[in-house]
């Protein structure tokens, strides 16, 4: 610190303490039965700062929990004495004590960690409501999910070897483990999206989290929409291109995560086939002369762990055709395994690719051609798919529409 910052750090420390008590007041403000509001929230956080400072200057530190231990008790009694409230007040007694540790973390210097806990708070507080219907919207199978998705990353992972094992040294249980996880992670959000949305979202939203789930289910369930009611088919079309548009959006995440080097090509790459899918996409929907509610989309939960176990032994499977593959008949066998694979899956191809570049088996042009020959396969099949169930209605809508993404990426790669 300059002699300049340090004259004016405890008073900084004030304000910036103060500031976190006005923000987590003023929402508390707002909530009848809520016996702390501005006032009150803003004391608080001075008192963290204020026991923070006399525990370090004195060599205590006995004095900051004291100092909420007295905070605490004040708060439960404050409380008791008003029963007759319909709100219990544990959650602003909650929010009382992190206040009064966010101001605590100001003096001892953690002020952007503070602040964006502070930020966090407040919006946990505001969107009480919102919060409840999401967890009444997840049925205990929903819960039970995302239970076994906690295990998979946090008690799983962490105690797999990080060691390559095998046959050209591409098993890797960690890694394995750890690619489970992100793809089960990403679609889950996609999930818990759509299932707390419900049939509130309309056809953009839809697609959307539709293909951040599983475009392949997606593209399934609304051609059977489409064939059982052809005034959906419109609509339907929509929806199916919109979600697998979300698939290049879905690879370009996993890519910055797992191999950022990669990610500015393929990104660039995925850009050209995004740009004019979304023109057509957009010419589509000015064509629609109505814009009915879609039907509800249900989706098998991507988190459950019978899912995860499928993807982590694909995964594996793949890695090592590919890295086998690769060693006897050259780059055609991972292309020849990226082809094959690419008609159900994208995110395995795509990560084994990305895992064999890694190990030094396959440079980046080949794993980035990989990629683009398993999106290619990926587009034609859900046209077959889509086509098959539905008929030449439906055809008409998505084949051109598919057809400009794969455009796109191949010459966008031409390009590159």
């Amino acid at each position: 610190m300059t002699d300049l910052t340090q004259a004016m750090w405890p008073w900084s420390a004030f304000v910036i303490s103060l500031a976190i008590g006005l923000l987590i007041g003023l929402e508390r403000e707002r909530s009848p039965a809520a016996k702390a509001g501005l006032r009150t929230f803003s004391l608080v956080a001075l008192a963290g700062t204020i026991g923070a400072l006399l525990s370090d200057q004195t060599g205590q530190p006995w004095l900051l929990a004291a100092g909420l231990l007295v905070l605490g008790t004040m708060m439960v009694a404050a409380y008791l004495r008003g029963q007759e409230a319909e709100d219990p007040g544990t959650t602003t007694i909650a929010a009382v004590v992190v206040c009064y540790g966010l101001g605590s973390m100001v003096w001892y210097g953690y002020i952007e960690i503070a602040v964006a806990l502070a930020i966090i708070t407040t919006v946990l507080l505001y969107f009480k409501t919102e919060l409840r219907g999401a967890s009444q919207r997840l049925s205990r199978k929903d819960l039970v999910s995302v239970l076994q998705f906690a295990v998979l990353s946090f008690v799983i992972l962490p105690i797999l070897p990080n060691e390559n094992y095998g046959p050209y040294q591409a098993i890797n249980p960690h890694n394995i483990w750890w690619m489970v996880v992100l793809i089960s992670g990403l679609s889950l959000l996609g999930y818990a999206a759509l299932r707390i949305g419900g049939d509130r979202y309309g056809t953009l939203l839809t697609g959307f989290f539709g293909g951040s789930v599983s475009s392949t289910a997606t593209t399934l369930a609304f051609a059977r929409h489409s064939r059982e009611n052809p005034e959906l088919t419109g609509i339907a079309g929509l929806i199916i291109l919109i979600a697998n548009l979300v698939v290049l959006l879905r690879l370009s995440i996993v890519i910055a995560v797992v191999m950022p080097g990669l990610w500015l090509s393929l990104t660039g790459i995925f850009l050209g086939g995004a740009l004019l899918g979304s023109l057509f996409v957009y010419l589509l929907w000015r064509r629609q002369e109505e814009h009915p509610a879609p039907p509800i989309l249900e989706i098998a939960n991507p988190a459950e762990i019978r899912s995860a176990l499928g993807f982590g032994a694909l995964y594996a499977l793949i890695l090592f055709a590919a890295a086998w593959l690769s060693d006897v008949v050259g780059q055609q066998g991972i292309y020849a395994v990226a082809l094959i694979s690419g008609l159900s899956d994208v995110d395995a191809i795509t990560l084994s690719s990305l895992r064999l570049y890694q190990l030094g088996n396959l440079q980046a042009e080949q794993a980035t051609v990989a990629i683009l020959i398993a999106l290619l396969a990926n587009i034609a099949f859900k046209c077959v798919l889509a086509s098959s169930i539905s008929g030449l209605a439906l055809a008409r809508r998505i084949i051109p529409g598919m057809a400009a993404v794969a455009l796109g990426l191949v010459s966008a790669w031409w390009l590159i």
